[in-house]
């Protein structure tokens, strides 16, 4: 077994046990998660469904090129979709229809850009909707596009900017992680605004939006915090891979 596997493979196995334990120990209370089976009017998941689908293709697209070119990095995009879904599956009661929790697609956005986490996140969403009775097959296209597509495109726009700006790759990371997961929210509150514009539509994205507010910024201040966490360890373990990925320059070049 190589050098690059044992590094990543300890730490990946004993995410996804934590996963299974997790999924057993959640699976009794089976409250709503993302935007709830049947909740949307039947006009708008489709209209969900058919933006989303072109951003899938494209990711899959992405990430089909990237396990072509660096197959060695297929454990590390597990471990990026192993951490999106157990921060993904950490809930909490808020608006009626939905609820709120950390998305944790700011790292694998960060690590392998936006396009490859619209089917990373899509496979948890997927998993959490047959297994966990968390969101539903009729909204996955529109839950898709707010936690897998929206939130990663923002998370890896703002690290590309904070690090051009700064050159403070904590820093980056950690606003990278907080954003995706809050915009992934503001786009959820927009989505259920169009669909349900009671007073208007600004009047109904403000409520829900105001809502998820109340949970959802200590959220996404805690989900960079841990984020970096979990970059300082790939910075100490995983170097060779992120060099690979062009995300740390090469020790030789200083």
């Amino acid at each position: 077994m190589s050098g690059i596997k044992k590094r990543f493979l300890q730490p990946t196995v004993l995410l996804f046990v934590g996963t299974i334990g997790f999924t057993i120990w959640s699976a009794a209370p089976a409250q709503a998660m993302h935007i709830m089976e049947g909740y949307l009017p039947v006009g708008w998941a489709i209209f969900w469904w058919l933006v989303f689908l072109p951003c899938f293709a494209l990711g899959f697209s992405s990430l089909h090129r990237i396990t072509k070119e660096n197959p060695e990095l297929k454990l590390l995009l597990a471990l990026a979709g192993a951490f999106t879904f157990v921060l993904s599956a950490l809930k909490m009661p808020s608006v009626t229809g939905s609820s709120s929790h950390p998305t944790g697609t700011g790292l694998g956005a960060v690590l392998f850009g936006p396009m490859a986490m619209s089917v990373l996140g899509t496979i948890v969403l997927l998993f959490q909707a047959l297994l966990l009775a968390h969101g539903g097959i009729t909204t996955l296209g529109a839950n898709a596009m707010s936690m897998a597509v929206i939130g990663p495109v923002v998370g890896w726009g703002t690290y590309q900017l904070v690090m051009q700006l700064t050159k403070k790759q904590r820093l980056a990371v950690f606003l990278a992680a907080a954003v995706a997961d809050l915009s992934t929210y503001l786009f959820t509150s927009l989505q259920l605004a169009l669909a349900f514009p009671t007073g208007g539509f600004l009047a109904s994205f403000l409520k829900f939006a105001g809502i998820f507010a109340v949970t959802q910024i200590p959220l996404a201040i805690s989900e960079g915090f841990l984020t970096v966490l979990v970059w300082n360890w790939l910075s100490a373990y995983g170097r060779p891979e992120l060099e690979q990925l062009k995300l740390m320059k090469r020790i030789s070049e200083g």
